[in-house]
């Protein structure tokens, strides 16, 4: 009867919102916070499942929030078209890789003290909200193929990327649990956890997607017009995903990487006007299913607010993770010389929890955490989720519009100019 009920609401809600869309752009929010007041007010007007419900639900929430990642993360992907050089991803680097590891020990050290937690489970708390959201942060990410804009270059290309590079984080904190198997001295984590998942599976995603882009520029150059884009988005996902389960790589990664390799190939002027008209199909495709990830999974966070709610200390610590944790973890690895301090400021600020935090809380909990920390941990991420969207959610907008209009070029001058690299 929940799933009959469930089902129907987010029918009419998905409807209403395609209804009211003109007026609904004019608010100075982004939607996603409007999905999480229809979630939280369904929870209490119908009832949310309960704890043992809740737990019964997992094995489906980690298969649908793994599928929800992948498909966002080739969206992304495809979608950012960054040059392979390290001059190109080194701000994104240096968040989704060092400013991670400052951002996993500066979370535990306040779960430690706002919830009470042992270290082990405070740190396997802070490793499941380090990664941020590729799909609700839309209003400070890129715009189209074309947008070179370093802040939000940078934001984009982290969300994809730390996705994947929190996986090991999350196998370290659940080995000093005692769920998980570290080897002898950490070397299995080192080189089975961290090195190969991760490296393995970025040179594995870029292959697949120079293959299929050298693919898809031969048809282009015989003349061949290219169609069925869907069946090539959905396509390459399921085989980044299986290539990437059949070598023990991070599948996060490898899609994420096949996504934003796939139209390399195909930057020769020969076949500029079918990659434009392919890269606007999986595009557009993309953000379709972008936003069919962001209305289902954020509504899901409403209702599910309510079975397990938060608490004062709980509140606290959200805020502490946004107000604090994130920005500070930012401003430590990114120099200024790289960017205005003013690009700095926005890049540390908008840190938004989302997707990601819900997968490994499900990989969590179905690799046997349990009981009172099952509690604490859904508990502490679903209320850092909500507290993120909504803070992000209001100041998205403003924001930009501000930082807009600051570096708008003087006369004379050439757009984008004076823009910093990522």
């Amino acid at each position: 009867m929940m799933l009959t009920v469930s089902l129907l609401l987010l029918g009419a809600v998905l409807l209403t919102l395609v209804l009211v869309d003109r007026p609904v752009r004019r608010l100075p929010l982004t939607p996603a916070v409007i999905y999480l007041a229809i979630g939280w007010m369904a929870g209490a007007a119908l009832g949310a499942p309960s704890g043992v419900q809740l737990d019964a639900l997992m094995p489906t929430l980690l298969i649908g929030t793994e599928l929800a990642v992948l498909v966002s993360l080739f969206a992304v992907g495809v979608r950012l078209r960054v040059p392979p050089s390290l001059r190109s991803w080194r701000v994104a680097l240096l968040m989704a890789g060092p400013g991670m590891v400052v951002c996993i020990v500066l979370g535990a050290l306040f779960a430690a003290w706002l919830l009470g937690l042992p270290w082990d489970a405070a740190l396997l708390l802070s490793a499941v909200l380090a990664p941020t959201d590729p799909v609700l942060a839309s209003e400070v990410q890129i715009q189209s193929d074309a947008d070179r804009d370093a802040v939000r270059l940078s934001l984009t290309a982290e969300g994809g990327l730390n996705d994947g590079t929190a996986l090991p984080a999350v196998l370290l904190a659940l080995g000093l649990l005692n769920l998980h198997d570290l080897g002898d001295g950490g070397l299995r984590w080192w080189l089975r956890d961290l090195a190969w998942p991760i490296l393995g599976g970025v040179l594995l995603g870029m292959g697949i997607g120079w293959s299929i882009g050298h693919a898809l520029r031969l048809r282009l150059e015989r003349g061949d017009k290219l169609a069925r884009d869907e069946l090539l988005y959905v396509g390459a996902v399921l085989l980044a995903y299986g290539l990437a389960r059949a070598t023990a790589t991070s599948t996060f990664m490898v899609v994420f990487a096949c996504g934003a390799t796939l139209l390399w190939p195909l930057r020769s002027e020969a076949v500029a006007e079918g990659t434009q008209a392919l890269a606007q199909r999986l595009q557009s495709f993309g953000a379709r299913i972008e936003r069919l990830v962001e209305a289902g999974t954020v509504l899901a966070v409403g209702i599910a607010l309510h079975s397990v709610p938060p608490s004062l200390a709980t509140m606290v610590f959200a805020l502490a993770s946004a107000l604090v944790v994130r920005p500070v973890s930012v401003l430590v690895v990114v120099w200024r010389g790289w960017m205005t301090r003013h690009q700095r400021r926005l890049v540390a600020w908008f840190g938004i929890r989302g997707i990601g935090t819900l997968f490994y809380l499900a990989f969590t909990l179905r690799n046997g955490v349990t009981g009172t920390l099952a509690t604490e941990l859904l508990r502490a991420g679903l209320a850092t989720i909500a507290v993120s969207i909504v803070l992000h959610g209001v100041s998205a907008t403003p924001l930009m519009v501000a930082y807009q209009r600051r570096r708008k070029p003087a006369p004379g001058a050439r757009q984008g100019s004076g823009d910093p690299p990522l």
